[in-house]
């Protein structure tokens, strides 16, 4: 396609240096034939500008259109060098027309300017080529332009195409660039290019009279002092503000670990504002006069951002290591180790600046992609040293302290898993800088940072948050007190807000933690580009047009993890410390915490797929996939899942209850997704389908009234006294402990006949399970109680067939 462009051009162009001498010297013998004048000029007409322009303006909306629709660095790389080309192209054509206009204006200036009036009249002829002559020239004048925009709009596209290159450099992970031993990596300081050269002049040119500008006589104070100003908050704020922080916190605070919590906060808090106040300055030094250029400008406020995150790595650094007050440290770290990690969030935070600077100066200068590819791989090498070798470091110091007879740290897992994640990532970002891959050595390094500032930022808000909630509703504090007096409330109610006020906290952290990290960018990102980044997070691409990039699968497994350690630990935090603290029963808490988890694994899996660019209105084939397998072989799950729910929901039977289905009797232990697990009494369990549970009877014996009913239906001879048997049957009743008072044993007449009395005698038992114990201990009461009082129970009767055609009388055994 760019021949086929080319050629064009270039017989255009070569026709018109070929032909134009020949055209105008058949010009001037015309002219020379029609006025005799003294003018030997010819005049010149461009016949194949006008060809050649055009050609260059079809090239230039070509390479426009196949910029718009170019999928990877080798196309964009391509049609930067075909834009760089067509400006040369249109250049050579603007400097070929100024010859000709040059002559035109020649012959111009021979004829010299139209008579005044009053003076003799030119002839016809002169007239006409003053004219034709003060058209060629207009003409010529507007070609030169024409060929001047079409040469400026192509520097532009190359400057666009640069920049498409760098942003693409953040997204095409997979792209080999060259390794960091190559030459080409080190060929931005070795052999700048000219147009680099040129941009990084003109920047150091700008932030040089800037210097001169803000020590001009009117600013040359101001500047000072906020220098002087930086300098002073920038070494000696954190520690002069360190000082009352220590001496009020104590004094403050009542006893309990929120004034650990707080003192980690204040401590990160602290450094940020100073450390951020300092840069402020710094950066107001020089971007506050009104002559000041933009360039200069945008850097200040790059400075501004770029130290606040560094401050924040500091003041994370200095509020968990805590090296001044270590019987304040936050987390479990032995002395000897938090002090041998002292310097490392220090000289991380540096590299950040510095590296982080160098790359904002390329995109605001418009630097090349060589020059962007070095200082995204030198940051990327940085990083992963220090990553790298600050585990290195504390393992060594454990060990050491081990060989001394010393105990260090016990590591949680969590602890261990971050570890070993920080050490595999930092050797992934080794690899890849070796092997070429430095925009993937450049994201997960900044994944790194930013997941580590996340979780650290978290680890010490959720602490300050359950301290908080615990030291505010705690009985033994003021706050406590005051709230447990003014409206009446126990312990237990105290103790409970607590739980649920530190539960809403933690949610909402934990909530914007993965807003962060769905969204976050190396400390840069505005709260209105993180809010929008959230919102297309929400938004999807959709299956039509799904675009997984690398960086949307790494979002998508984070959340997954985030998501799926929040419902564990919600479900643990409801079923252990929240519920319990409630009136709700044991049954009622289990259904509850079951239809949360259920709900929750739902919400986690639809939006780890959104994130990860799937837009749920466009999955027709999904519908269309379960339709198909509901019809054929998912009709059972289906029908016991939507059981299972309206169990959960409607709760015709719950965890807890001995219910009756089918001749199986037993407790209901859990109630699933698919299945329900029941108890039996011989401690075996049976699996019944949800479904059943609402398409069959079932006997619930717990479900209106949890107490059991122990009755025994006795017979008796007819000579006894019903009255003092009725008393011995009700004494054995009131005397067994499983026996409630309420409603009271009774006794009674069921049946009178010739074989003897029927007495029944029943009483009420705390629950269902312990009748069958209950009447057995009856029995064995009242049998010993009959034997004593010399009653007997009545003969039972049975009909014996001795010949099967004939029936004999009945006898007595």
């Amino acid at each position: 396609m760019q021949k086929l462009f080319r050629a064009p051009f270039l017989v255009a162009l070569l026709l018109a240096l070929t032909f134009s001498p020949l055209l105008a010297s058949a010009a001037t013998d015309d002219a020379n034939d029609q006025q005799q004048s003294s003018t030997d000029t010819p005049v010149v007409k461009p016949i194949d500008a006008p060809a050649a322009l055009s050609a260059l303006q079809k090239r230039l909306d070509n390479i426009k259109q196949a910029v718009s629709s170019a999928k990877n660095d080798k196309s964009l790389s391509g049609l930067s060098d075909e834009a760089l080309k067509l400006a040369g192209d249109a250049d050579t054509l603007g400097t070929a027309l100024q010859p000709l206009r040059q002559q035109v204006q020649a012959k111009v200036d021979v004829l010299g300017p139209a008579p005044a009036a009053g003076a003799l009249p030119e002839t016809p002829q002169v007239i006409k080529q003053r004219k034709d002559l003060n058209a060629s020239k207009t003409a010529l004048d507007n070609q030169i332009e024409q060929a001047g925009a079409i040469k400026t709009g192509a520097n532009n596209l190359s400057a666009q195409i640069a920049g498409l290159r760098r942003d693409a450099l953040k997204t095409q992970l997979a792209l080999n660039t060259g390794s960091i031993l190559g030459g080409n990596f080190w060929s931005a300081l070795t052999s700048p290019s000219s147009d680099d050269a040129e941009r990084f002049g003109e920047y150091r040119q700008q932030m040089k009279d800037a210097w001169h500008l803000a020590f001009q006589p009117e600013w040359r104070i101001g500047s000072g002092l906020l220098l002087i100003a930086a300098l002073l908050i920038g070494i000696f704020g954190g520690r002069v503000l360190d000082i009352p922080l220590a001496w009020l916190t104590p004094r403050w605070l009542p006893v309990g670990r929120l004034r650990r919590s707080f003192f980690a906060f204040a401590t990160a808090m602290i450094t940020i504002m100073t450390l951020g106040g300092a840069a402020e300055l710094f950066s107001l030094a020089f971007t506050r006069m009104p002559d000041v250029s933009d360039w200069v400008q945008e850097t200040g406020d790059l400075i501004f951002k770029l130290s606040i995150f560094s401050a924040l790595i500091v003041g994370l650094g200095r509020s968990l290591l805590s090296i001044a007050h270590p019987s304040w440290r936050l987390p479990g770290i032995a002395d000897p180790v938090a002090k041998t990690l002292d310097s490392f969030p220090k000289m991380l935070s540096a590299f950040i600046l510095i590296f982080g600077l160098i790359e904002g100066i390329n995109n605001l200068v418009g630097t090349s992609v060589a020059v962007t590819l070095f200082g995204n791989g030198m940051s990327a090498l940085l990083v992963a040293v220090s990553a790298a070798f600050a585990p290195m470091r504390v393992n060594r110091q454990r060990r050491k302290m081990l060989a001394q007879g010393e105990q260090p740290e016990a590591r949680s897992t969590l602890a261990g898993l971050l570890h070993l994640g920080t050490s595999v990532i930092a050797f992934a970002i080794f690899v890849a800088l070796l092997i070429g891959y430095i925009p993937l050595a450049r994201f997960l390094t900044y994944e790194l940072l930013w997941v580590g500032t996340v979780i650290a930022c978290l680890y010490i808000l959720m602490h300050m948050a359950i301290d908080f909630s615990e030291s505010l509703f705690s009985p033994s504090t003021a706050s406590g007190r005051l709230l447990k007096h003014s409206l009446s409330l126990d312990d237990r109610h105290l103790s409970l807000a607590a739980t649920l006020l530190s539960a809403v906290a933690k949610t909402m952290l934990l909530l914007i933690a993965v807003t962060l990290l769905l969204g976050g960018n190396f400390g840069t990102t505005t709260p209105l580009e993180l809010f929008s980044k959230v919102v297309d997070v929400w938004g999807g691409k959709g299956l039509e047009h799904l675009n997984i990039i690398p960086a949307h699968a790494v979002n998508a497994i984070i959340f997954l993890i985030v998501g799926w350690y929040v419902l564990r630990s919600a479900k643990r935090w409801l079923d252990n410390d929240f519920l319990p603290k409630t009136k709700m029963d044991r049954g009622m808490r289990a259904s509850l915490v079951t239809l949360f988890s259920n709900i929750g694994l739902v919400l986690v899996i639809l939006i780890t797929l959104s994130v990860l660019g799937i837009e749920w209105n466009r999955l027709a084939w999904i519908v269309s996939a379960l339709s198909v397998g509901i019809g054929f072989g998912l009709q059972e799950i289906v029908k016991n899942f939507i059981s299972g729910l309206i169990l959960l929901t409607e709760r015709p039977v719950k965890v807890g209850d001995l219910v009756s289905i089918g001749g199986v009797e037993g407790d209901i232990r859990r109630i699933n997704v698919r299945a329900t697990e029941l108890q039996l009494s011989d401690r075996s369990t049976v699996i019944v389908p949800n479904s059943q549970f609402i398409s069959q009877n079932v006997r619930n014996a717990t479900m209106g009234n949890a107490q059991g009913v122990a009755t025994i239906a006795l017979t008796f001879p007819l000579d006894i006294d019903p009255e003092a048997v009725r008393n011995m049957l009700i004494e054995a009743y009131q005397a067994h402990e499983s026996i409630q008072d309420t409603p009271e044993p009774s006794v009674t007449f069921s049946q009178l006949g010739p074989d003897g009395i029927v007495l029944s005698v029943t009483g009420y038992v705390s629950s269902p399970r312990v009748v069958s114990r209950t009447k057995s201990d009856l029995l064995y009461e009242i049998l010993k109680k009959l034997r004593e009082a010399g009653v007997s129970l009545g003969r039972t009767q049975t009909m014996i067939l001795a010949n099967p055609d004939k029936l004999t009388a009945p006898t007595e055994e």
